[in-house]
């Protein structure tokens, strides 16, 4: 069965007074994710050894082999998508209790978390994503990830919440200013309850 691209949770004007417009999620929902859905489903039908494999499947079939890389690109891409919708809401950037208890508990404060978090981003050169994840010890932590990777390929733990870097995100909306771009992000479209119920179920 072909992958397919997933339908918005909110329309595509939604986010545009909490700072994402609607051309960029036009753009980038039905250009950018469109494009890694189509490659993919061109790669799985000439592989028969990615023909019904879910995304998740190919993701880690794919990852660190040598002439997978398109794979691997574009599943990665197509999985992390799919997870970053969900993480952007028009009531975002409210923390909920229990996920703000944890967040205190492991980075000191939200606004150390905040910190943290945008200082990664910021660090991450070129195009990839940075994440809040649930590690294999049961504690909150931040990391990164270049170009189309991510926490489910390279083993660093559930991811709870994904920003997208890659410039085409933000920069109708924020021009080259990613700082501005992901503490918008952290402040007002960051969906908490999705990381909450994420880290509940894991």
């Amino acid at each position: 069965m072909a992958f397919t691209l997933p339908t918005l949770p909110y329309s595509h004007n939604a986010l545009a007074a909490r700072g994402m417009c609607q051309d960029t999620l036009e753009f980038h929902h039905g250009k950018h994710h469109q494009a890694y859905v189509t490659a993919l489903n061109g790669f799985v039908a000439g592989n028969p050894d990615l023909q019904d494999k879910s995304v998740e499947e190919i993701v880690l079939q794919s990852h660190g082999r040598p002439g997978m890389e398109p794979v691997f690109n574009n599943a990665g891409q197509h999985w992390n998508h799919i997870l970053f919708w969900q993480c952007l809401s028009p009531a975002g950037g409210t923390v909920p209790d229990r996920l703000g208890a944890r967040i205190a508990e492991d980075f000191g404060s939200i606004e150390a978390f905040k910190d943290a978090f945008k200082a990664a981003s910021i660090a991450q050169f070129g195009s990839g994503w940075s994440w809040l994840v649930l590690g294999a010890d049961g504690r909150l932590r931040i990391t990164r990830s270049p170009n189309g990777s991510n926490p489910l390929a390279t083993g660093e733990g559930t991811a709870l919440l994904g920003l997208d870097l890659w410039e085409h995100s933000y920069y109708l909306d924020f021009r080259n200013r990613r700082p501005d771009y992901v503490q918008n992000f952290l402040d007002r479209l960051a969906n908490y309850e999705l990381a909450e119920a994420r880290l509940l179920a894991a």
